[in-house]
C-alpha cells in the first residue's frame, strides 16, 4: 500500500501493517519502505534479464533459420493441398460430363460430388491454416527478448504506470521480505533469467555467456519449443 509522507515522499508497506493482519500483528508488521528503494531494487531485479549483445544476435540468427525450414514445410504442405483440390475438381468435371452422357445416375452423380465438395472444403481450410501460421510470430518473439534484455534500463526511465506495465508483464508475483524483493518471473522470462544467471557463473571456465555454450543452446531450444506455436 502507497502513502505520501511530508507532503512528496512516497512510501510502500504491507496493509497488515495498517490493520495489524488478519494473520497476526507480528506475521505481517514491515517497516515503511521510499518508492525509490523499491524502483531500484525492481530495476535490479529487471537485470537479470540482460544479456550480451552477440547473444542476442547469435538467438535471432538462429530462429529465423528455423522459421525458414517451418516456412518451407508450409509451402509444401499448401501445394499437396492445392494439388489434391486440383485433382478432385477434374474428378467433378469428369463426372459431370458422365451423367451428360447418362454413364451414371442423378443419384451416383449427387451423391460423390456431394463428397468430393466436402472433402475440397476442409482442403482450402487447410490451405487457409497452413497460410496463417506464416504470420510473423517469429519476430514477435524476437521483439520480446529484446525489450527483455534492455528491461531493467527501460524501468528506470519510465513512468509509474509504464513501470507497472512493464512488471506485469514480466513477474506473475513478488514477495518484499527483510529488505529484498523476491519475484516470480512469468514464461519465458523465469527460462532467460535461469540462463543469463547460469551463464554467467560459467564465465570463469570459459567465455562469458558465449553462444557456443551448451546453456545457450539449451536456451534457444526450450524457447523454440515455448514459443512457436505447433504445426496445423
Amino acid at each position: 500500500m502507497a502513502e505520501i509522507k511530508k507532503g512528496k515522499y512516497i512510501y510502500y508497506h504491507c496493509t497488515g501493517h495498517a490493520n495489524k493482519g488478519r494473520g497476526g500483528y507480528g506475521d505481517c508488521r514491515r517497516k515503511y519502505v521510499r518508492e525509490e528503494v523499491l524502483d531500484q531494487k525492481f530495476a535490479n531485479l529487471l537485470d537479470r534479464l540482460h544479456f550480451d549483445e552477440e547473444i542476442l544476435e547469435w538467438v535471432k540468427a538462429a530462429l529465423l533459420a528455423s522459421h525458414a525450414d517451418e516456412r518451407r514445410e508450409h509451402e509444401q504442405a499448401i501445394h499437396r493441398c492445392q494439388v489434391e483440390y486440383k485433382r478432385l475438381e477434374d474428378r467433378l468435371h469428369a463426372m459431370y460430363l458422365d451423367k451428360l452422357d447418362g454413364r451414371i445416375d442423378n443419384a451416383f452423380y449427387d451423391r460423390m460430388s456431394a463428397q468430393w465438395r466436402t472433402e475440397q472444403t476442409r482442403l482450402l481450410r487447410e490451405i487457409e491454416r497452413h497460410g496463417s501460421a506464416e504470420e510473423s510470430y517469429m519476430e514477435d518473439g524476437i521483439r520480446l527478448l529484446e525489450l527483455a534484455r534492455k528491461a531493467g534500463q527501460l524501468f528506470a526511465k519510465q513512468p509509474v504506470h509504464e513501470k507497472k506495465r512493464l512488471l506485469n508483464l514480466v513477474l506473475s508475483n513478488c514477495q518484499w521480505d527483510k529488505g529484498e524483493v523476491h519475484p516470480v518471473f512469468r514464461q519465458p522470462f523465469d527460462l532467460l533469467a535461469e540462463t543469463v544467471v547460469t551463464g554467467a557463473a560459467m564465465g570463469a571456465q570459459q567465455t562469458a555467456l558465449s553462444t557456443r555454450s551448451p546453456v545457450w543452446l539449451g536456451f534457444l531450444e526450450a524457447f523454440r519449443i515455448f514459443w512457436i506455436p505447433p504445426q496445423p
